[in-house]
């Protein structure tokens, strides 16, 4: 039997449905041991048992066919190698149980007939199994549903957490543009600064140049 599907591997939905297929196969073995072993009404019972489980079988193999689409792709191929095990499992034991379904002696005994009231009890017997399918396929759908709602609350919570990071990002944004406003009105008022400094000392030395030549000129005129 195929170990059972990683966690990382895809669909939760998927895994429990084949936790669900495992125990139905092992259910569905052992009535067909039973039917094997069992002859008359016993047998009939059997048969009709087996029956229901064969259909809720195979509708699980209807779900996880569907539901394995939606497992990423990089797994899909273990996933694919599981599936095609259990078809063909579920396949033999279809056969197995058609083969003891046809032994219509060992089903009905000395009392085999074709009297067909006993068409009517199996007619009804389908009805009822039919019924009972559409039951568990309807539990189905509403657990499909029931995770597909609470996939949509995830999401919705997903989508209002990345709007608050969004208006966070806009936040954070809208404060580097103003501290690059800061920091141009900062180059601008030092360029500013190094310009009249530059400007004190030009007018530093013109006053100092002007001083020395004063001094030489007074010194030049005492000795002439």
């Amino acid at each position: 039997m195929s170990n059972p599907l990683d966690t990382d591997a895809g669909s939760e939905l998927f895994s429990s449905y084949e936790t669900e297929l495992k125990l139905l196969q092992a259910d569905l073995n052992q009535k067909l041991d039973q039917i094997a072993e069992a002859s008359g009404e016993q047998r009939k019972s059997a048969i009709s048992q087996a029956e229901r489980a064969m259909d809720e079988a195979t509708e699980l193999l209807d779900q996880m066919r569907m539901e394995k689409q939606n497992i990423p792709s990089a797994s899909r191929s273990k996933v694919n190698m599981r599936f095609r095990n259990y078809a063909t499992e579920i396949d033999e034991s279809k056969r197995k149980l058609k083969s003891l379904s046809d032994d219509r002696k060992a089903l009905f005994g000395d009392r085999y007939t074709d009297d067909p009231q006993d068409e009517h009890l199996e007619q009804r017997q389908q009805l009822l199994s039919g019924t009972e399918r559409l039951e568990r396929s309807s539990a189905r759908l509403q657990n499909s549903q029931r995770l597909a709602l609470e996939t949509e609350d995830i999401g919705r919570g997903t989508l209002a957490d990345l709007n608050q990071q969004r208006e966070m990002i806009e936040h954070t944004r809208s404060g580097l543009q103003q501290s690059e406003g800061y920091v141009d009105t900062s180059i601008k008022t030092l360029r500013g600064m190094a310009r009249r400094m530059a400007t004190n000392r030009l007018i530093t030395i013109a006053i100092i140049t002007v001083l020395v030549l004063l001094i030489f000129a007074v010194i030049y005129s005492k000795f002439h």
